[in-house]
């Protein structure tokens, strides 16, 4: 691999692992991630028997696959003991071929970071680490129900540079009480402390959290869609002033220093999903599968000492669906959506006529082959990202000439604000082209 970021030589995405690791020290107000506080603590060396035998059942059903990236999410994984890790990346490797320079990440969060411990996930193999630092804020973090305080979120930082190559961490805003100063200070702070990669996330009201009661109740007001596009312009000016391309929605990277494990979710590639409500892609038979495991952690290890996995949903994804998921997650990526690719996988094409309305509003342009609805992507963005060739790849002037043969769709920086919307919209546009010549 020449850069970290780029598809494998057959140019489809590749196949990952992602582990999900249920345990956090505190469940905090805005989240709706299947993870659970345990006072009493949990049988680690129970739980690692049960992944190790999940990895084995989903690997008997994707044998042969080459694995390119590992990510460990949560819940927060660095509560694991280190040695945990190593057996369960052992394990990957026992069942796949992991390929020597596979990404493998490990998500952090402050508050349980110590230098020894992230030594520790080193020599287990971990080479990248993103730590949830959220806000340099203390008023902030205590409101986000954060049990870290930000002098120990710069600290965790620091021990991530001096530990591993790579490291990101992830900030929310668009907060209670965000103002354009306020937001582009603290952006600014967090960009003196960055690396290469930095995540920063719009507070989301998710459902059936204790955040989204509150929000009913007038209790907790957030910026409203103006508000927060402005937040949302000021992340893309800041970021790019610093070399950091947004390559998705809320991602930021340096040329080559994309999540390799996310851009397999975004380009729409096969994962293995281990471990308590994990979700997976997985492709066997000719067919591709979404696939779900017991969310709850002590019934998902029953499930598995009784039946050698957890899997509760193994659902074979026609090729509408295919193609529906394929264009969501595309869009969120800067370099667009290949078309020939969703033809192949969903054997559907968009409609010219929906394409060019969706562009003539801004909110979408044709990228590559004849490109004739078109918009100037700089001019219709405030920031100058360009990125015809996809993460990794300097932009070579506006005609994207440097991706030949390949025909893409992107969202604009306005069509990513609404993209809920957009993919709808180009959703029901579908043609079927089943039958035909699909290059």
């Amino acid at each position: 691999m020449t850069a970290i970021a780029q598809k494998s030589s057959s140019g489809e995405p590749g196949f990952g692992v992602y582990i999900h690791w249920p345990f956090c020290a505190q469940k905090c107000p805005y989240c709706d991630f299947n993870s659970h506080v345990r006072f009493g603590g949990w049988d680690e060396a129970r739980f690692l028997a049960a992944y190790e035998r999940e990895l084995e059942h989903v690997a008997s059903l994707t044998a042969g696959q080459t694995v390119g990236s590992v990510f460990f999410g949560g819940g927060t994984p660095s509560l694991m003991r280190p040695e945990t890790t190593a057996a369960i990346l052992a394990a990957i490797a026992r069942h796949w071929k992991l390929e020597p320079d596979a990404e493998i990440t490990l998500e952090a969060n402050p508050g349980s970071v110590e230098a020894a411990r992230f030594r520790g996930f080193r020599d287990a193999g971990v080479n990248r680490v993103s730590i949830g630092v959220q806000s340099l804020r203390d008023e902030e973090l205590k409101k986000l129900g954060r049990i870290h305080t930000a002098s120990e979120a710069i600290a965790a930082i620091d021990v991530a540079r001096r530990t591993f190559d790579r490291f990101s961490f992830d900030l929310i805003y668009a907060r209670p009480g965000s103002t354009r100063n306020t937001w582009r200070q603290e952006l600014r702070e967090a960009l003196e402390l960055a690396g290469e990669h930095l995540s920063l996330y719009q507070l989301t009201i998710e459902p059936d959290t204790p955040y989204a009661a509150l929000h009913a109740a007038g209790k907790l007001i957030v910026p409203d869609p103006d508000a927060a596009l402005d937040l949302y312009r000021i992340t893309q000016e800041l970021t790019n002033e610093r070399g950091l391309a947004a390559y998705e929605i809320s991602n930021h990277a340096r040329p080559g220093q994309e999540s390799r494990h996310n851009l397999l979710y975004w380009r729409y590639g096969s994962y293995a999903g281990i471990g308590p409500g994990a979700h997976g892609r997985i492709a066997t038979g000719g067919q591709r599968y979404a696939t779900v495991t017991e969310r709850n952690p002590e019934q998902w290890c029953a499930r598995v000492e009784a039946e050698g996995h957890g899997l509760l949903e193994t659902t074979a994804l026609s090729d509408a669906e295919q193609a529906d998921e394929m264009l969501f997650m595309g869009l969120r990526l800067s370099e667009g959506v290949d078309l020939g690719r969703l033809a192949r996988v969903g054997g559907v094409r968009l409609s010219g006529s929906v394409t060019a309305k969706l562009s003539e509003l801004g909110l979408v342009e044709q990228i590559g082959g004849d490109a004739q609805h078109s918009v100037n992507w700089r001019a219709n963005e405030l920031e100058p990202i360009g990125l015809c060739l996809g993460p990794g790849l300097a932009p070579q002037g506006d005609a994207c000439a440097a991706r030949p043969g390949v025909s893409g769709l992107r969202a604009t920086a306005r069509g990513r604000f609404v993209l809920n919307a957009v993919v709808a919209e180009l959703s029901r546009s579908f043609e079927p082209i089943r039958g035909m010549d699909i290059a």
